[in-house]
């Protein structure tokens, strides 16, 4: 995996935390990507882990691809491979996964924290897709992702000027999910990830392939992945559990094993 370009923290209650380690912008190389996908496909399997989050450092969450790579032979087809693969095996990972967003998450970087479920930034954290100004464009999910959360005309203009939008407007927009004083994404989205993490982590990895799956067909098809996962989620342990305890004790009383 190369632990001194992706560094792997377990945290109380199951959360696991994924930083960059490439300082101080942490850039997406190929061999950090790979390290993502790798790592990624561990935890997406691993039954003792709650929930995720992902960081870079205080200057930057992650700056964008390693340009310096961009030369090379054949470097589109070889860097979007290696993007798609560690975001898509990201995003397979069924539980809850958060981004810590301090400082610039430019380009794939960005691309990297749409990958994650939710978004949580310090207030002086800068996003943007400044690809434009090296006459290319988001390779990486960023004129996918980036659509079906804000829709196509702020996505246009987001991608077509490369411009830097700060935290409190990349809330406005819908960009991140929450934005807390500077240098404390991190200590905020553990928080996050260890109070879902106590909670029905099966069903939210089932609600999070749903959600995720239906956007890309009509409703009616979105509708049969819901009732399928609607089926299967009542043979989890924590159905029993939750429904045991809500006939006894009432809503919010149940304590979950994540089975």
């Amino acid at each position: 995996m190369g632990d001194e370009l992706l560094l792997r923290d377990a945290r109380d209650g199951g959360v696991v935390v994924l930083a960059l380690n490439r300082p101080p912008l942490h850039p997406l190389s190929t061999a950090v990507l790979a390290a993502i996908e790798s790592t990624a496909r561990e935890l997406a399997v691993d039954p003792d882990v709650t929930a995720v989050v992902v960081t870079g450092g205080a200057k930057a969450f992650a700056a964008g691809a390693d340009v310096a790579e961009f030369t090379e032979p054949d470097a589109a087809v070889k860097v979007n491979g290696a993007f798609r693969r560690a975001f898509d095996a990201l995003g397979a990972i069924p539980r809850p996964v958060i981004a810590a967003i301090e400082g610039f998450a430019l380009g794939g970087g960005l691309e990297l924290a749409l990958a994650c479920d939710l978004r949580i930034a310090g207030d002086r954290a800068r996003l943007g897709f400044p690809e434009i100004q090296l006459g290319i464009l988001p390779g990486a999910g960023g004129t996918q992702r980036t659509a079906r959360l804000l829709g196509p005309a702020r996505t246009k203009e987001l991608v077509w000027t490369g411009r830097h939008v700060v935290a409190s407007e990349a809330l406005a927009l819908g960009l991140v999910d929450r934005v807390v004083p500077d240098g404390t994404a991190l200590d905020a989205a553990v928080e996050l990830a260890q109070s879902l993490g106590a909670g029905a982590v099966v069903a939210m990895g089932l609600a999070k392939r749903v959600i995720d799956g239906g956007l890309d067909g009509s409703l009616d098809a979105g509708l049969d992945l819901e009732a399928a996962a609607f089926a299967a989620v009542f043979d989890t342990e924590d159905a029993t559990i939750g429904i045991r305890s809500f006939l006894a004790d009432g809503p919010g009383k149940a304590t979950f094993r994540g089975r």
